[in-house]
């Protein structure tokens, strides 16, 4: 029997690398181990939308998490793209950011030329464009576009992070969404009662305080949700804003 066999047999290098106090990676005979780079984080949050008849509703939470830490209590979710078109991002916070100042210098452009803001629909798929180019190095975002259409009804556009799209008339993102969308299913889409008698799309009234009431409970179960709601809504008056202060620990 040769040294390195008689050494196994009696355990001797499981033993020595013990008493020097090395880690069990660093030891004679560990598996290799290879350190990669991430360059996504999810930031957490959650944001949601409804849309009715004149009107339309969009809502986030204002907390940044990285992990179990609170990067900030005010970060807003919600960007205004003109006084028609609000998007909704969350996920990484550098995408979304870069994602944003990129659609507005677009629509920036888009007015100069054409002297008018850009509708909805045609937002709708220049996000689609915009993602979709990025796809072998995606925007980690999940967005929700929303505005109003030409008709002057909402509409409630939600996308994956390389642009696949579809309208709908109320929509849950993010780390609260499996709480939140099975409440909209219910309360807005009446996809699971049995004792309606009249399917009705909710006032701009009744869809702000259902918004405020989902965001309430979503941040008794979802730690990166709370803080407090910005809640935008779009008429063809304009945007306008209200807050909704939610738990803070």
């Amino acid at each position: 029997m040769d040294a390195a066999s008689y050494l196994s047999s009696k355990n001797y290098t499981h033993n020595i690398g013990v008493r020097s106090g090395l880690p069990e990676s660093k030891q004679a005979g560990a598996p290799k181990q290879h350190h990669g780079f991430s360059p996504y984080v999810f930031n957490g949050g959650t944001t949601m939308a409804i849309a009715g008849d004149g009107y339309v509703v969009v809502a986030g939470d204002t907390r940044l998490s990285a992990g179990y830490e609170i990067m900030t209590r005010d970060h807003s979710k919600l960007c205004k793209l003109n006084d028609r078109v609000v998007l909704a991002s969350i996920g990484f916070q550098g995408d979304s950011t870069t994602l944003h100042k990129h659609l507005k210098m677009k629509l920036a452009m888009y007015k100069h030329n054409h002297d008018k803001d850009m509708g909805v629909e045609a937002c709708a798929q220049m996000l689609m464009t915009t993602l979709y180019y990025k796809r072998f190095f995606p925007y980690y975002t999940i967005n929700i576009l929303v505005g109003l259409d030409k008709d002057d009804q909402g509409a409630v556009y939600h996308y994956d992070p390389i642009g696949s799209f579809e309208r709908e008339t109320y929509r849950a993102a993010g780390t609260g969404s499996q709480l939140l969308q099975p409440l909209l299913d219910s309360e807005v889409g009446f996809k699971n009662k049995s004792d309606v008698v009249e399917k009705k799309t909710p006032t701009l009234e009744e869809a702000i305080n259902l918004c405020k009431d989902a965001f309430a409970g979503v941040a008794e179960r979802d730690i990166y949700t709370g803080d407090r709601v910005q809640i935008l809504i779009i008429t063809k008056d304009g945007v306008k804003e209200e807050t909704f202060t939610l738990r803070r620990d």
